[in-house]
């Protein structure tokens, strides 16, 4: 399934990650695409904000992942938060482990998603970040989704 959001600011980008952000579940991989600038950290901050995380979050680019600590209502106790624009291919993500550490109540965010949809396949919800002429942006949103989950990312799309 495939849901669509399309935000005009930085400010739209990081309210559609809030609210993506209060949807998500332990367990969840969510992978980032899209060209340099599209809004994935700032998707990530919103993210974020709506896991309770109260550190600032900036992009991992040298780090490769970071943690950071969440305070919410949906049991998330871990964001992981990584960047695989300088990876070259996808051992160099899987010696991440980025599958494991989302099993202790966390989630992970990975921004330049591309190599990582290899190693995680149809588990992982994908979204792509496509910028139009007016510097507004699409964010499409893929996963193989329950039927409760449809429902909440159908409605996350129409805010």
């Amino acid at each position: 399934m495939t849901t669509a959001r399309t935000c005009f600011n930085d400010e739209a980008t990081q309210s559609a990650g809030e609210d993506f952000g209060k949807l998500l579940r332990a367990g969840d991989i969510i992978l980032l695409t899209g060209r340099l600038g599209a809004g994935k950290t700032t998707f990530t901050k919103g993210i974020a904000r709506g896991l309770g995380v109260t550190e600032r979050v900036t992009s991992p680019t040298f780090t490769m992942v970071r943690q950071h600590h969440c305070h919410n209502q949906q049991g998330i106790e871990m964001l992981h938060h990584g960047d695989m624009y300088r990876i070259e291919s996808a051992g160099e993500v899987a010696d991440l482990a980025l599958g494991e550490l989302v099993e202790e109540n966390g989630v992970a965010i990975v921004e330049w998603g591309e190599l990582a949809a290899e190693i995680f396949g149809p588990r992982a919800i994908s979204i792509h970040f496509e910028v139009h002429e007016d510097e507004s942006r699409t964010l499409s949103a893929h996963g193989d989704f329950d039927e409760d989950r449809r429902s909440e990312f159908a409605k996350w799309a129409r805010l």
